[in-house]
């Protein structure tokens, strides 16, 4: 990856994430004509989401917002310690493949356990992160709507935690959290697309995602955004199977 002329990888780093999640989500709004896919119909989605989708936007914005200024105070402080290329040869992309996938595990970990407290507390719940679970049926934008004290501590701290521990440079961030970005929004899609690489892949992916949105899946499947390890060794996994709606749609049933 070349570097960008007068761009430091930094600003790149910091901006890109954004502009990605902006047009990724575009893109599956454009898709959300495609009824038989949806996870949820139009009717239900208007029922059971308590908020609109204006205020949605603001709040995904504000925490943005935090998240550039944590990420270029981080760049900031990393400074000269993470200032290399991106890997060229062979023996430094096993190095950069390494570093991107304990990045994964590093945040995969971090979110679970803030996640899963997040839930059982009850004061953390009902103040914070409900206000996530507001949209009881995910959309792509809406992916980053959280309390801003719940985006600080789950969502900014474990990324800067990813970033610190692997070791990663800022234009090795650049991809990492780009694609963690585009993770997280396909999670939120709420459609079930042929193909999908990432339900291909993941386990953890937009039906998983779904079933703990519901009330019923409220205490399960917390793991995010790329493994369920956790769930999986700590008891907290719901299988699901993906299931063909009368008005033919599609709706993931716990199994």
């Amino acid at each position: 990856m070349g570097r960008v002329p007068w761009v430091s990888d930094e600003l790149l780093g910091t901006i890109v994430p954004i502009a990605v999640y902006w047009l990724y989500s575009g893109l599956y709004c454009l898709l959300q004509g495609l009824d038989r896919f949806r996870m949820h119909s139009r009717k239900e989605e208007d029922a059971k989401n308590a908020i609109s989708k204006a205020t949605v936007v603001k709040g995904v914005l504000l925490q943005q917002s935090v998240q550039a200024a944590v990420s270029i105070l981080l760049f900031t402080v990393a400074g000269e310690n993470t200032a290399v290329s991106l890997p060229e040869s062979q023996g430094s992309l096993f190095l950069y493949a390494k570093q991107f996938l304990f990045a994964m595990l590093v945040m995969d970990t971090w979110q679970y356990f803030m996640h899963r407290y997040m839930h059982h507390n009850k004061f953390l719940y009902r103040h914070i992160h409900s206000q996530h679970h507001r949209l009881v049926v995910p959309y792509s934008f809406g992916a980053l709507y959280n309390h801003p004290i719940e985006g600080l501590l789950l969502d900014t701290a474990g990324g800067a935690l990813s970033f610190l521990i692997s070791g990663m440079s800022p234009r090795t961030a650049i991809l990492f959290f780009s694609f963690a970005t585009i993770k997280t929004v396909d999670d939120h899609c709420g459609l079930w697309l042929p193909g999908n690489p990432f339900h291909l892949l993941f386990q953890n992916n937009t039906a998983y995602h779904d079933i703990h949105h519901q009330l019923y899946g409220s205490k399960y499947n917390f793991s995010q955004p790329f493994f369920v390890m956790w769930d999986r060794i700590l008891g907290t996994y719901m299988p699901y199977s993906i299931e063909r709606r009368v008005d033919g749609g599609l709706v993931a049933r716990p199994i």
